[in-house]
């Protein structure tokens, strides 16, 4: 196996040079192309004194220049540090000093230089030829993400981390060399880059495209390079299946799975794309910046299991634990927080001793997710520590709630959070969101969840809300509402 992504590039350009490797909304290149593309920008960034152990902070955008700077910056040993794209100038100089950068690059005028800068001083550099590939345990990426805590943290990750999370996919989803998939999920997060490593990794194809926002651009690239797979997050799925109506079924003989990540989905748009790809492998994988893909389940299968995540990835060993982080045997009656060790776990937090040792101990990462294991080893989630509420002895899951509440007629969105009860110890909170507050109906939402949920799930208050809050994913940020 490859020790790294970009070693697996130049593999596949020596395997399959005239293959197409990676297309964006312009532009396509071979292996060949781009292997070439990324020894052109090693060159221009030893030239520009950017040496192994900098940091190299890059404004993300889903092109294959974007690509081939973060593999170029592999190839010489540099450490890749992405913003979000169209990120304020302020918010990309604060972090490159946090990171003590050697170099950045923006789309905009920055301190750093451009993009198209930067390409036009690349056009003249010739190949680089001495070079040495880098090894697994090089530190090759910092990916910050803030995620619903609020508190923005470094993620460290090595060669054999990204190499092992590729791993995960590709056997996950039963990846084939001629696979082609379609990521429109932001490049500076983890869930569309490591989708992206899996298909490098495998000698695969992948288009990447600026968001689902324009669906006829998205289905003609899905017919223009014949794509076999798709990666989204759940809000991507949402807005797609309303502005395209039924056309995914156009695609239920091409498609051969979807994969989604980085939040729930919901039971409702579940159900439709089920519907419209009957054929389709519909994988949710369930993991984190910390410790990537490590747990899937395909949930296009008759009796598919509420709440199930599924089974470990290759690399990933689960262990459910107790608070005291000791492992348990759980079930329904003795929920714990799940655990995972393996290859794919990051090494730590930039610079955070304190919450490193408090996620990561002996190469094992923590979560406050509350599981159990069925007895068909099956791992079901029940939501984070903390919004699973403990009603009068009895556990009840937020989603469950929220996945019922947005069935109701005139429910656009809704988040529920768990509040102190001096009867029951916890009773659950809705907050919806409705066209207007006048078209608020708290009765009638409550009559309609009755119909659905069992007494003691009832939100005991249901109150409005103009907007809930989320982060770019669909996570609903529930420390706002609380």
């Amino acid at each position: 196996m490859v020790k790294s992504v970009v070693e697996a590039v130049f593999e596949g350009a020596a395997k399959h040079p005239q293959k197409c490797c990676l297309a964006d909304d312009n532009v396509s290149v071979t292996y060949d192309e781009y292997a070439k593309k990324i020894k052109k920008f090693a060159a221009y960034l030893l030239s520009q004194n950017v040496k192994r152990g900098d940091k190299v902070v890059i404004e993300a955008c889903q092109s294959v220049d974007y690509l081939a700077i973060q593999l170029a910056c592999q190839l010489i040993g540099a450490v890749f540090v992405p913003v979000e794209h169209n990120c304020a100038a302020e918010k990309i100089a604060e972090l490159s000093k946090r990171v003590n950068a050697a170099y950045v690059i923006a789309v905009k005028d920055s301190d750093g230089v451009t993009f198209d800068e930067f390409a036009i001083g690349a056009e003249g550099a010739a190949e680089l030829e001495n070079y040495t590939l880098p090894q697994g345990d090089e530190v090759c990426e910092i990916l910050f993400s803030t995620g619903t805590t609020g508190k923005e943290k470094g993620i460290i990750l090595t060669h054999k981390n990204d190499i092992a999370l590729a791993e995960n996919v590709m056997y996950g989803v039963e990846m084939k060399e001629d696979n082609v998939e379609l990521i429109p999920s932001p490049l500076n997060h983890s869930h569309g880059l490591r989708r992206y490593y899996a298909n490098m990794v495998m000698g695969a194809t992948v288009i990447v495209i600026s968001g689902v926002l324009n669906p006829l651009k998205f289905f003609a690239l899905m017919d223009e390079y014949g794509v076999t797979a798709i990666d989204l997050v759940p809000t991507a799925l949402t807005v797609l299946l309303k502005i395209s109506k039924n056309k995914f079924g156009e695609y239920k003989d091409k498609l051969r799975y979807i994969q989604f990540g980085a939040a729930p989905l919901m039971d409702a748009d579940k159900e439709k794309i089920c519907a419209l790809l009957p054929n389709t492998r519909l994988y949710n994988f369930y993991g984190s910046t910390e410790s990537g893909c490590i747990v899937i389940y395909n949930f296009n299968v008759e009796n598919a299991k509420k709440n199930c995540i599924g089974k470990p990835a290759c690399n990933a060993e689960i262990t459910i634990v107790d608070d005291n982080r000791n492992p348990i045997e759980s079930s329904l009656e003795n929920t714990g927080l799940l655990a995972s060790r393996g290859a794919m776990n990051m090494s730590g937090y930039y610079e955070d001793e304190e919450e490193t040792k408090a996620v990561l101990i002996d190469g094992v990462v923590y979560t406050n997710d509350v599981c159990y294991i069925d007895g068909d080893g099956d791992i079901i989630l029940l939501g984070r520590q903390g919004s699973v509420m403990n009603v009068g002895g009895k556990k009840v899951s937020p989603d469950e709630i929220e996945n019922a509440a947005k069935q109701i007629k005139g429910v656009i969105d809704c988040g529920c959070v768990p509040v102190d009860d001096a009867m029951l110890g916890s009773v659950p909170k809705l907050f919806v969101q409705t066209r207007n507050e006048s078209a608020f109906d708290p009765v009638m939402i409550r009559t309609e969840l009755s119909k659905t949920l069992e007494p003691f799930k009832i939100p005991k208050y249901i109150v409005f809300i103009e907007k809930i809050p989320r982060t770019f994913n669909g996570k609903i940020i529930r420390r706002e509402l609380k």
